[in-house]
This record gives structure tokens, C-alpha cells and sequence, in this order.
């Protein structure tokens, strides 16, 4: 069985996976061109697309399918069968909070916006708000709600869902950075110079 906090998590997650889609229709309306490139990626690129759905999947699915069979989550060694009061509350908390930061994150970036890296498809640099302290916060916001449904539902599909998240998203920013780099020249570096890839506190960028 689960947890309210498990449901609970499940449900946050949802919700935002639901403000995420929606989010990218408003973008791409505003942008009047795709912002969903996953289609057009290639090679690693490619598997880290594959990675991000399949992170989601993972979170998403693999407690309501440990629920439906048994069998499943019996043999599983982090099952807690909802006892772990503790990580719930903990769990709750970060999904909720990575789930904010996540999708203020995606609305910030405007017509920006984009799902995926082709080169000659980056919109302009957003540079404010969360953007000032991490040049990919809604990868961040992603992580930590993916990290606080694990914490509230502890199973094997919930756990490796982060891990492979982190490492889809580690293999798209450096694609990210090569292209943005190539399509805005020295605004770019200046910014990279100056605020870190994931998340700390902005340095003074050389001029």
C-alpha cells in the first residue's frame, strides 16, 4: 500500500506533468513555431530524449504497477508498504518544492522555450530570475521532484527514475551549451561565466 504522502507525491507529480505539457503549448503558440525537438534529436542526444520519458514513466507508473501486482513490490527491498512516515513528509515537501521551481522555471522562458536541442532552433537567452542562480532550473526543479516522489514512494522503478533523469539531462545540457554557445556568441559565454550549470551562487563574469 502507499502512503497519503505517496499519493500525495504521485498527485503533485501528475499535476505537473499536466502544467508542463500545457506549458510548452503556450510556448509554442507564443514562439508560432515547434518547441518540441526530441523528434529531430540524434545519437546521445537521442537517449537522453528516451531518458527524460522514461525517468517520468518510472515515477509515474512503476507504483500503481508494484500496487496492482504484489508479486512485484514483495520483492522489492525498498518497498516500505507506506511506513516510512518520515521520508513521506520529506518527500511530499521536495516533489512540491522541485515542482515549482521546475515550472516557473519553463514560464519564465517564454517563447524561449524549447523541449529538446537542435542547432538553428534556440530561441533568445533568458538571463532573470531563477536563471540568475542556475542556467538550467527547471532541469533542477525536475530532479528534485522526481528525488521527492522516490523518497515517498520508495521502489526500485522510483529510485532509478532521478538517476536516470540526471544523467539524461547532464548528456542534453552539454549538447545545450554547444549549440546556444554557436547561436549567441559572446552573450552566452558571459553568462556561463557567470552563473553555474546547476544551481549555486552568481559570479561577477569577467567583461
Amino acid at each position: 500500500m502507499l502512503s497519503p504522502f505517496g499519493w500525495s507525491a504521485l498527485a503533485v507529480l501528475f499535476g505537473y506533468l499536466a502544467l508542463f505539457f500545457w506549458g510548452s503549448a503556450v510556448a509554442a503558440q507564443a514562439a508560432g513555431k515547434p518547441v518540441w525537438l526530441f523528434a529531430r534529436a540524434s545519437g546521445r542526444d537521442r537517449a537522453a530524449a528516451f531518458g527524460f520519458r522514461a525517468a517520468f514513466i518510472l515515477a509515474f507508473f512503476g507504483p500503481l504497477l508494484w500496487i496492482v501486482w504484489p508479486m512485484l513490490h514483495k520483492v522489492d527491498p525498498f518497498w516500505t508498504e507506506g511506513r516510512a512516515v518520515a521520508l513521506g513528509i520529506i518527500g511530499i515537501f521536495i516533489a512540491g518544492l522541485g515542482a515549482m521551481v521546475a515550472f516557473a522555471a519553463q514560464m519564465s522562458m517564454g517563447s524561449s522555450w524549447r523541449v529538446g536541442v537542435v542547432s538553428g532552433a534556440t530561441g533568445s537567452l533568458v538571463s532573470g530570475g531563477l536563471y540568475q542562480f542556475s542556467r538550467n532550473p527547471t532541469f533542477v526543479g525536475q530532479f528534485a521532484l522526481l528525488a521527492g516522489v522516490a523518497l515517498a514512494v520508495p521502489a526500485v522503478p522510483t529510485i532509478l527514475a532521478p538517476i536516470l533523469f540526471l544523467w539524461s539531462a547532464a548528456t542534453q545540457v552539454r549538447s545545450e551549451e554547444a549549440v546556444l554557445r554557436e547561436a549567441l556568441g559572446p552573450d552566452y559565454d558571459r553568462y556561463v561565466a557567470s552563473v553555474p550549470r546547476w544551481i549555486g551562487i552568481p559570479r561577477k563574469a569577467a567583461p
